[in-house]
Formats: structure tokens, C-alpha cells, sequence
């Protein structure tokens, strides 16, 4: 099958392999190269033009102009996780490793592919730019914490006035720019019906307010494929054990891999969500009575919302009661 173009994409270059002839080319990561390969395409595949699919490894922000082609100009593609490639290499016992290669390499891993996984790129703009706030939200969440930090070990050592000043006036405005982000969230959010039903669907559990129904939101939107079980891993909620013989056996602990910024902003939502809702203060409670430690049970606490939250997400649902009950 010679319609499955191989791209090796880099930050400035595409590599691309064409089955059709064996040729091997070098273009920039641009608009511009991008219409010089499809001009080369064109020439080669005529009228098997529509069935070309570029094949790609994901290279986050690097393949984003080759996704905003693909979608202009209606290329199905195949995307293939790091992960996957690196598998496949070892299948086919490639001993080489440079960009001509691999786009070689990709252009034959057309074989993989399943049903659905061949598709025209799309990017919902409106899921993107939550995407941006949000990230920015993390970003600014994680500066707040240094300065944090700074401003504890600087009062302790009684540093100039100057440094604490500015130091307290820098998470002043972090928490400024935070807040801005979340009504640009909000007014985003009531601009999209779809995304404003989703979002009450979150927030009908007794609890949980608007910033945790906007991660929520954002993390669900991210990832609208994902499973229960993926769900909990992305935000860091699944447990770990480590035991091997009898050298090594470590107590259960969650993995803190994932979203931090969900786990950060539920727990003390949660903490309300135990006081104020029956469903969930009875599950909470259950576990203390069986012997749980209470961080561990607010961790399962936390990990069930999450999970009811997705449910509503998915089935299009609000919050209800009588339901819930089997849930637990």
C-alpha cells in the first residue's frame, strides 16, 4: 500500500517518506513546506490524491502545523504514540536510528492502524483555548507555591522589607491573574452551549463549585475518550504498590503522576462534599468504619467524585440522588 506517507516530524524540518518511487525528502516545518510537499503529492498521486494518509509520530506543539494542514486541506492521518513507534522499531529490529529511518519506519506502520484510528485532524478551538487558561492557571499555580516558600524561609531569616513587599505584591497578583483566567473560563463556557450543559452536569454534585467544575471540564474535554481507570490515573489518583520477596514490600500509596491541579483544587471541595452530601458522607464514613485512615478515605472520596463527575459528563445526566445510591 503506497498511499501511507511517512513524516518524521522535528521542531524546524519534516522528513518525509514517499512509498510511491522511494523517495526520501526534507522539508521545513511550515506552511510553506507543507505546500511544497503536497505540490510534489499532487504530481506523484494524481487522482489517488484522496486517498494519501500521512502517517506521524505525535510530537505535541512540533506536529501542530501538520495537524492545521491536515485539516484544511482534508488529509486523513495516522497518528502513532511515541510509545508505539518505539515498539514497532524493536519489532522490525531497526538498528539505525536517524529521520530517514524513521520516516521509513512510520510510512510501513500503516499495518497497525485500526478501525477509526485513520481520521482527518480536528481541533475544537474552543476546547484548545480552555486548554491555554488552564495551563496558565497550572503555571501561575505552581509559581504561587515558590513564592510561597520564598516568602516563609524569608520572614523566618528576617530578610529587607523590600524582598517581602514584593514577594507578597508578586502572590497578589498571581492570584489576581487566576482569578481573570477563571471568568475567562466561565465566559467561554456560557458561549458554548455543549460546554455550558457539560459544566452544570459537573456542578449538580452537592460540592463541588466553579473552579473544580472548570478543571473538570477541561480534563474531561482533553481526554473524551478515556476510560474510568484512565481517568483515574490522569489525575495521579491510582495506587501503587511496590513489593517484590521479602526485601521489598512498601505500603499502597497514589501515584501523584498526572494533573496535579485537580487533586490540588478538589481536596478541600471534597472535604464540603463529605460534610454536606448524605451519598457521600455515607461512603466516607463506610470507609472509616472498616478500618481506613481518614486521608485515605478522602483520597477514595475524591477519586469517587471524580468518577460520578465523568459519569454525568458522558451520559449527559445531572446529579441524582435516588441514582447515586447504586453508584456507591
Amino acid at each position: 500500500m503506497d498511499h501511507f506517507i511517512g513524516i518524521d516530524v522535528a521542531k524546524a524540518t519534516l522528513q518525509v517518506h514517499i512509498p510511491q518511487g522511494e523517495i526520501d525528502l526534507e522539508f521545513s516545518n511550515t506552511k510553506s513546506g507543507l505546500n511544497k510537499l503536497y505540490k510534489i503529492l499532487k504530481v506523484n498521486y494524481q487522482e489517488s490524491l484522496q486517498e494519501l494518509v500521512f502517517v506521524y509520530e505525535s510530537t505535541g506543539c512540533y506536529s501542530r502545523p501538520l495537524e492545521e494542514f491536515c485539516q484544511q486541506m482534508d488529509i486523513h492521518c495516522f497518528k502513532v504514540g511515541a510509545y508505539q513507534s518505539a515498539s514497532f522499531s524493536k519489532t522490525i529490529k531497526n538498528r539505525n536510528k536517524t529521520d530517514k529511518v524513521d520516516a521509513r519506519m512510520l510510512s510501513t506502520m500503516q499495518i497497525l492502524a485500526g478501525k477509526g484510528d485513520i481520521k482527518i485532524p480536528y481541533r475544537d478551538e474552543d476546547a484548545h483555548q480552555l486548554r491555554s487558561y488552564i495551563k496558565y492557571y497550572q503555571s501561575l499555580n505552581k509559581e504561587k507555591t515558590r513564592q510561597k516558600n520564598y516568602l516563609e524561609s524569608a520572614e523566618i531569616n528576617q530578610e529587607d522589607d523590600y524582598i517581602l513587599k514584593q514577594v507578597k505584591k508578586r502572590i497578589k497578583q498571581i492570584d489576581q491573574e487566576q482569578e481573570s483566567l477563571m471568568t475567562l473560563s466561565m465566559e467561554l463556557i456560557k458561549a458554548n452551549s455543549d460546554y455550558l450543559n457539560a459544566y452544570q452536569n459537573i456542578t449538580s454534585i452537592k460540592g463541588l463549585g466553579q473552579k473544580s467544575g472548570v478543571v473538570l471540564l477541561y480534563l474531561f474535554l482533553r481526554y473524551p475518550n478515556a476510560s474510568r481507570q484512565q481517568i483515574t490515573a490522569l489525575t495521579g489518583l491510582d495506587p501503587v504498590q511496590k513489593e517484590s520477596g521479602t526485601s521489598l514490600k512498601s505500603k499502597t500509596r497514589i501515584s501523584k503522576q498526572g494533573i496535579s491541579l485537580v487533586r490540588g483544587l478538589l481536596y478541600m471541595p471534597v472535604l464540603s462534599t463529605v460534610q454536606y452530601n448524605n451519598e457521600m458522607k455515607r461512603f466516607y464514613e463506610r470507609l472509616i468504619d472498616s478500618g481506613k485512615a481518614k486521608m485515605s478515605a478522602q483520597i477514595a472520596a475524591m477519586r469517587k467524585v471524580i468518577l460520578l463527575a465523568h459519569s454525568l459528563y458522558k451520559n449527559n445526566e445531572r446529579y441524582d440522588e435516588n441514582k447515586y445510591l447504586a453508584f456507591i
